[in-house]
C-alpha cells in the first residue's frame, strides 16, 4: 500500500511554483484514474454516483436529487459566492468507483485559528470509495489540490460547508439519519485515518423520548419562566416571514460567532435557507424568545421529513410530488430534529440562557408530540466541548444516537 501511494504521489506534477497540482487525469500502476469534474454532465454523475454508494447502505434514506445537484452547482448554491471547489470521480477498469471535493471557503479563512478554521485551512468532502486504495487516491489528489491553491491543511468531511453535512458518521449506523443528518459506512474512518489524518473535532447528535414530559427539575424552570413577565417565548410568524428569518440569522450569527468552526451567513445564504426551509417550518415548532420585547434567543425544529422520502425514494416525479405536498399539508412524522438553537452571546453563561433554553424545547416537545404525534425527539448536532449545550441535553434526559467526526491534516 505504501509503494502503491508513492508512485501515486510521484505521478502528481508540478507547476512552475513547485506546488503540487493534479493532472487532467491520473492513473496509478493498478489504472485507479482520478478525473476532475469539468461541467454540468460531471456534476450529475458525481452526484449519482454519491446516490448509488449511498443506497448500499442500511438504513439510508435517499435524499431529493434535485436538491443534491443544486448543492454542487455554482450557479444555484451561494457558497460559491465566497467558496470554489474543485469535484474529483475515481474509475477503474473504466466504471467510477469513488468521489470526493476539495474546496475552499474564504470566510473559513478569514476566521481565527483557534476558532478551528483560518489561514491555509482547507476543506474536502463528498467521500466515497471502493477500497482503501481508492480511498488513499481520491485524498491524495484533494489534499493536492488544496496545497495547489496554497492551503496548508485538511480538513473534513464537510459538504460543502459547516452548516451543510460535517462530519463522517463513526457511531450510529445502525438507525436512519434524521433530516440534514449525513449516513456513512463505519469503515471509511479507517481509510481517511490510515492516510495520516486525525481527529480535529466530533460532533454529537442526542435523542430522547419526547412522548412523557421532561424531568421535574426541568418543569421548575420552565414554569419560574413563565412567571416573569419579563419573558415571552412565542412561535415564529409565518406571515412576516423575511423579518423573523432575519431575526433568527442574526441570533445566530452572533450566538455561535465564538465557536469552533464557526462561518458567518451572508445575505446570499441567509435568502437561499430561508427558501429552502420555510415549507417545512410550522410556526408551532419554531420559537423566539424575547426579553422585555428584544428577541435574544431561538429554537427551531424540523419534522423528520426523511419519513416521507424514504417512500418515494427520493424523486419527486412522477408521482412523488404529489405524496410530499400532501406529508407537508399534515405531516404526522415519528421524529422531530433541532438542528439549531441560540441565544445572544450577552447572554451565554447566565441562568437566563438555559432557562430560556428550556421554556423552549418544552414548548416545541407539548406541540411536536400533541399536535404532530411525535414520539423521537433528536438534538444536534453539538459540538463535543460545547459545555452549555452539552448540559442542556444532559438534564432532559437524552442520550448521544450518533456521533460524526471531523479530520484534519497538515499538507507541509
Amino acid at each position: 500500500m505504501r509503494e502503491w501511494r508513492a508512485r501515486y504521489t510521484d505521478a502528481l506534477t508540478k507547476n512552475n511554483y513547485g506546488k503540487r497540482r493534479v493532472p487532467d487525469a491520473i492513473t496509478s500502476g493498478d489504472e485507479i484514474g482520478i478525473e476532475p469534474v469539468t461541467d454540468k454532465r460531471g456534476r450529475v454523475a458525481f452526484v449519482d454516483l454519491g446516490r448509488a454508494f449511498s443506497a448500499r447502505l442500511e438504513h439510508w434514506v435517499p435524499q431529493l436529487r434535485s436538491e443534491q445537484l443544486e448543492l454542487v452547482d455554482p450557479a444555484k448554491n451561494p457558497f460559491f459566492g465566497h467558496g470554489r471547489a474543485q469535484f474529483f470521480i475515481a474509475h477503474r477498469g473504466g466504471k467510477p468507483v469513488g468521489r470526493i471535493s476539495a474546496h475552499i471557503d474564504e470566510l473559513a479563512l478569514a476566521m481565527p485559528a483557534e476558532q478551528g478554521f483560518g489561514p491555509g485551512t482547507g476543506f474536502f468532502g463528498y467521500f466515497d470509495a471502493e477500497d482503501e486504495r481508492v480511498a488513499s487516491a481520491l485524498l491524495a489528489a484533494a489534499e493536492a489540490w488544496l496545497a495547489g491553491q496554497g492551503m496548508t491543511r485538511a480538513l473534513g468531511p464537510i459538504s460543502l460547508s459547516i452548516w451543510e453535512e460535517p462530519g463522517l458518521l463513526v457511531k450510529g449506523q445502525d438507525h436512519a439519519p434524521m433530516i440534514m443528518m449525513g449516513h456513512h459506512p463505519a469503515h471509511y474512518a479507517g481509510w481517511i485515518e490510515a492516510a495520516g489524518f486525525s481527529t480535529a473535532k466530533r460532533l454529537f447528535t442526542y435523542e430522547l423520548d419526547i412522548s412523557h414530559d421532561f424531568p421535574p427539575l426541568v418543569q421548575r424552570i420552565v414554569q419560574s419562566g413563565q412567571r416573569n413577565a419579563r419573558i415571552n417565548v412565542r412561535r415564529v410568524d409565518k406571515s412576516r416571514w423575511d423579518s423573523e428569518v432575519e431575526i433568527v440569522l442574526s441570533i445566530l450569527n452572533d450566538a455561535w460567532s465564538d465557536n469552533w468552526g464557526f462561518v458567518p451567513f451572508t445575505p446570499e445564504e441567509v435568502a437561499y435557507a430561508g427558501k429552502k426551509l420555510r415549507p417545512i417550518i410550522f410556526e408551532e415548532l419554531n420559537m423566539i424568545a424575547e426579553v422585555e420585547g428584544r428577541p435574544v434567543a431561538f429554537m427551531l425544529t424540523f419534522p423528520d421529513v426523511n419519513d416521507a422520502l424514504s417512500q418515494i425514494k427520493g424523486k419527486l416525479f412522477p408521482f412523488g410530488w404529489f405524496h410530499m405536498l400532501r406529508w407537508l399539508k399534515q405531516p404526522r412524522p415519528r421524529g422531530m430534529r433541532v438542528p439549531l438553537m441560540g441565544v445572544l452571546k450577552e447572554l451565554h453563561n447566565s441562568r437566563l440562557a438555559s432557562q430560556l433554553a428550556f421554556m423552549m424545547i418544552s414548548k416545541i416537545r407539548e406541540e411536536a408530540h400533541g399536535k404532530f404525534g411525535a414520539t423521537r425527539g433528536e438534538i444536534g448536532w453539538i459540538l463535543e466541548d460545547n459545555q452549555g449545550m452539552v448540559a442542556i441535553a444532559d438534564t432532559i434526559e437524552s442520550t448521544i444516537n450518533r456521533e460524526y467526526v471531523i479530520y484534519e491534516k497538515d499538507l507541509g
